[in-house]
């Protein structure tokens, strides 16, 4: 299922309150959590990232996966945090305004 313009950035910050991860780590997150409806691509993340570490809501580092392999990992900021709770909520709104449109019985 494709995004909605806007919701991947939320997305990660939610994803990344849980604790810092990798790309890949962020990526199956997602996808696990919503029982594999979402598609995320490797390019609409790493964009994501990178905005989102322009704005100061995450901040990246260095280090080494299970797998011993180098990985980027990121992790969310008290702004980012801050920014999440207002934009779920924003977002939380919207859906429920949308669901009550889609789901009118009558007129």
């Amino acid at each position: 299922m494709a995004l909605l313009k806007g919701t991947l950035d939320v997305l990660v910050l939610k994803t990344l309150s849980w604790g810092p991860m990798h790309g890949f780590e962020i990526t199956r997150w997602l996808e696990t959590r919503s029982n594999g409806r979402l598609d995320i691509t490797d390019a609409a993340l790493l964009q994501a990232l990178h905005r989102l570490e322009a704005k100061g809501l995450l901040t990246a580092e260095w280090g080494v996966t299970k797998n011993e392999r180098r990985a980027r990992y990121y992790k969310l900021t008290s702004t980012g945090r801050a920014q999440l709770r207002a934009d779920s909520a924003a977002l939380i709104d919207q859906f429920e305004a949308m669901t009550s449109v889609l789901t009118a019985r009558s007129a």
